[in-house]
């Protein structure tokens, strides 16, 4: 398991109060990296990795141990399935079980969810202990361990119950993008676009310019789309860790995405959902005046061309509806949205009209 690192790019995510900074690496055969991370005082090592992922999980447990770290590997559920109390309970015992003491370490291994849950893992145990993520999807590289949320899901919706807890370095090995399947790869480039709209464009260009090699694992564009699109969370996060301000949005298109993913049990990948999402507040935007029609229409055509879904059920409108009123970004009975007042000027539309929502809706029904 233990390889020797290529010069990995590196991008810092600067510090915010009370909190130290970090690097994300990204780059192939960065798991030489891995000790420096983790440091000297440590004795414990916890990897948790998802069912899918064992023989990985294991691997590195194995290779932890080899260097005189007393390592254990927890298994848990694979995607959002990992995502409730009742593992994070089961995490916490096997930490204690093993005698886990404030110097010690986890690492978390796996997609967005595996990383979000190992994150929170680590910010309630012993009222927090270091943690480092090492993201094996798009989504786990360019969103969900990149920033410190961390969180797992209730029956009343997703991410309710978490913690702002960021990592002690972050390993994007794109080497673990080459066996992804397409559809999971692909679903990770809702974030990698929602990263263009909001912040850098160039994104969107390089997408465009070959949406069938954007859409390849081992496409020519995929360490840019990773870096570029880390490059746009470190420099919001790095300013506001516990989404004060400026940090909501990276929220855009999740408002919507989130309800369908609730909705639909979180059995849909968080990229497709976050897709259809993007596309109700680009029409959202443009109903409300906010848009340019090129802008918004520019939302379907780019996701359409990598495979991504831009419409849902019209019939569930008011389920979803209840649903994000408990979103996080609302206040009281009062509706928030990010949206677009044109190509990377991300803002917020508070209460909007609920018959402009409607007609929204109705822009991304079939």
């Amino acid at each position: 398991m233990s390889e020797t690192s290529t010069a990995p790019t590196r991008v810092e995510v600067g510090s915010t109060a009370g909190t130290d900074p970090y690097t994300v690496l990204i780059g192939r055969r960065l798991l030489g990296e891995l000790p420096g991370l983790i440091g000297h005082g440590a004795r414990r090592v916890a990897v948790i990795h998802p069912e899918a992922l064992e023989a990985t999980g294991e691997a590195l447990r194995a290779d932890l141990a080899g260097q005189g770290y007393q390592a254990v590997a927890i298994q848990v559920p694979n995607a959002e399935e990992a995502k409730t109390a009742e593992v994070a309970a089961y995490c916490w015992k096997a930490l204690g079980q093993s005698g886990f003491t404030r110097s010690d370490v986890i690492v978390g291994v796996g997609g967005g969810a595996t990383t979000d849950l190992a994150g929170f893992v680590a910010a309630s145990w012993l009222r927090g202990v270091r943690w480092i993520a090492v993201p094996t999807t798009v989504l786990g590289m360019v969103d969900a361990a990149v920033g410190g949320k961390t969180g797992i899901n209730t029956a009343e919706g997703k991410n309710l119950v978490g913690a702002f807890h960021p990592p002690a370095g972050v390993l994007c090995d794109l080497a673990s993008l080459d066996s992804l399947p397409v559809n999971d790869y692909v679903s990770g480039l809702a974030e990698v676009i929602k990263a263009g709209f909001i912040a850098d464009p160039a994104i969107l260009d390089l997408v465009e310019s070959d949406p069938d090699e954007a859409r390849r694992p081992d496409g020519r564009f995929t360490a840019e789309l990773v870096e570029r699109s880390v490059r746009v969370k470190a420099a919001v996060v790095s300013s506001d860790l516990k989404e004060a301000g400026p940090r909501e949005v990276l929220n855009y298109g999740h408002t919507l995405g989130h309800a369908i993913e609730k909705n639909e049990r979180y059995t849909w990948r968080h990229g497709a959902a976050v897709a259809i999402g993007m596309v109700f507040a680009a029409e959202l935007a443009r109903l409300a005046g906010r848009l340019d029609d090129a802008t918004a229409d520019r939302h379907r055509a780019v996701l359409e061309a990598v495979g991504l879904p831009v419409a849902y059920r019209g019939d569930q409108w008011p389920r979803l509806l209840e649903t994000m009123k408990v979103d996080k970004k609302s206040r009281g009975d009062l509706l928030r949205f990010v949206v677009l007042d044109g190509l990377a000027r991300p803002a917020v539309l508070e209460g909007p009209d609920p018959a402009v929502l409607l007609a929204a809706y109705g822009e991304v029904s079939r």
